[in-house]
């Protein structure tokens, strides 16, 4: 499992939600489940916003996407043995710049797809040793092994909160 120098304790949050300790086998899976799930949410309940502030479900898929492609960067730049920091990413400016609720939903779905596909075969082709090598994000320290786990642990949450605020409430709505 991921030790707590891996990643600072905020992602652990994430991190703490995956059970396996194969991540590529969890990131295959989750792949499909996920899938599953998205596709039973029809389009127009895909820009349902369970409060008016709140991110509509299309914009929370987006955030989804971007932040697995930022993630796996971030993998990609450690792994490959860079040294020099990366910035962080406000979440809130890049889902306003997407305009995600103007994007079919299942462009969105088939999205989550293409950038999981990717991951799955930067991971599959990692060096033994590149999943220990580290570096900086956020000014918060990172092994690319913990960045895989937080690839599907970020995922993990979000199904949740899709699962607890936007299809639940809506049905009592």
């Amino acid at each position: 499992m991921i030790q707590p120098h891996e990643a600072s304790p905020y992602y652990f949050r994430y991190i703490n939600l995956v059970p396996n300790e194969n991540i590529v086998e969890t990131l295959e899976t989750q792949l499909d489940s996920t899938l599953s799930f998205l596709n039973g949410i029809s389009e127009d309940h895909s820009l349902y916003r369970y409060s008016a502030e709140k991110w509509s479900i299309r914009e929370l898929l987006n955030h989804v996407n971007d932040a697995e492609r930022v993630f796996l960067y971030r993998a990609l730049w450690f792994s490959r043995g860079c040294k020099e920091p990366l910035p962080g990413f406000e979440q809130d400016d890049f889902v306003a710049m997407a305009a995600a609720d103007q994007v079919p939903w299942a462009n969105l779905v088939n999205e989550f797809q293409t950038v999981r596909l990717a991951s799955l075969s930067f991971f599959k082709n990692l060096p033994a040793d590149a999943w220990d090598r580290t570096g900086l994000a956020s000014d918060n320290p990172f092994t690319v092994r913990a960045l895989a786990y937080i690839i599907a642990g970020h995922v993990e949450h979000h199904r949740g909160v899709i699962e607890q605020r936007y299809l639940r409430s809506s049905a009592t709505a």
